[in-house]
Formats: structure tokens, C-alpha cells, sequence
């Protein structure tokens, strides 16, 4: 799968979701990481509820872990994927458009003339994964900053500076 970025030419809308480029394939992973500890305290939790009513007789086992665990592994298996196919970008050389969302969908087009800085950041659980998100801080309140996690780490630096580029450009 090719994830080097969509450029649609100046001018042409971009409203077309067939030409939205994919994320990073690894961001799923990090996502299903994410899940899995984020449900950890809970099947803890579960855990010991279970025991605590099966030392008193009021359940029999398996009542309280069971669900929790199936939905547990819902959330860790079936969820990544789907906020994967729920995200995309386009990149033309005047601005970039994100689309995310499962059950809100959000589709924001960020002027480069608008930005005022960009950031790229990387957590432990990205920087383990190659992954990276750029971020771009706009002028005004509303969605003052977008951004776009899980891109290829090289793609999102090459992102920032051609936006960079562009930037420079436009204020000469």
C-alpha cells in the first residue's frame, strides 16, 4: 500500500473520499495497544469483583470477567480497525484536508496559509511503532489545531517541511 501523500492540483476541490490516503498500517497496531491497556484495568477490576463474590457465594464464576472480557477483547480486536478505515488525508500544495470520525464524522481543510507553526510528535508506544503525528496550529479559536496521527514518522517530517516550504513561499 502506497502512503506517500495524495497531492490533488491547485484548485480542483478536494471533497472526493475515494482520493483520501490511507494511514500508516502500524497505526492499527498502536491503537489495539492502546485498547489493550486501557481494558487491563478493568478485567483487573473484574477480577477481583469476581472473586470477592465467589468467596460471599452471591455469583457463580465467570459471571462478572466473562463480559467484561468479551468486551475487552471487542475494543482490542474490531474497534483499531475500524478507526483506521474511519481516517484519511488529502494533501494538495495549498492545503490539507482530514476525515475522521466513526460515528461523528469530521472533515477539516486546513489552508497552509492559515498555519502558524507545526509539530510532529511521537509518544513511546508511536516512536515503537515508526508512526508520528503532525499537528497544525491555525490562527482563530475555533479548531485552532489539527491534526493527523498515524503517519509514517519520515512522511510526517517530510509533511512539515513542505508545508514549511510553502509557508516561506507564500510570505515572500
Amino acid at each position: 500500500m502506497d502512503h506517500s501523500p495524495a497531492i490533488a492540483p491547485a484548485g480542483l476541490p478536494l471533497d472526493d473520499d475515494a482520493d483520501l490516503t490511507r494511514l500508516h498500517p502500524n497505526y492499527t497496531h498502536a491503537l489495539r495497544v492502546q485498547a489493550a491497556l486501557m481494558a487491563i484495568p478493568f478485567l483487573i477490576a473484574a477480577l477481583v469483583l469476581e472473586a470477592v463474590s465467589r468467596d460471599a457465594g452471591f455469583l457463580p464464576p465467570g459471571v462478572i470477567a466473562g463480559p467484561v472480557l468479551l468486551i475487552a477483547l471487542a475494543l482490542v480486536i474490531r474497534v483499531p480497525n475500524r478507526r483506521y478505515n474511519a481516517r484519511g488525508y488529502q494533501i494538495s500544495p495549498d492545503r490539507l484536508r482530514v476525515v475522521r470520525g466513526l460515528l461523528w464524522r469530521s472533515d477539516t481543510v486546513v489552508p497552509f496559509g492559515r498555519v502558524q507553526h507545526i509539530d510532529v510528535d511521537q509518544g513511546p508506544l508511536a516512536r515503537f511503532f515508526g508512526i508520528a503525528t503532525l499537528t497544525l496550529h491555525t490562527a482563530g479559536n475555533h479548531n485552532a489545531s489539527v491534526s493527523l496521527p498515524g503517519l509514517g514518522e519520515e512522511l510526517a517530517r517530510e509533511m512539515r517541511e513542505d508545508i514549511r516550504a510553502h509557508i516561506r513561499r507564500e510570505s515572500m
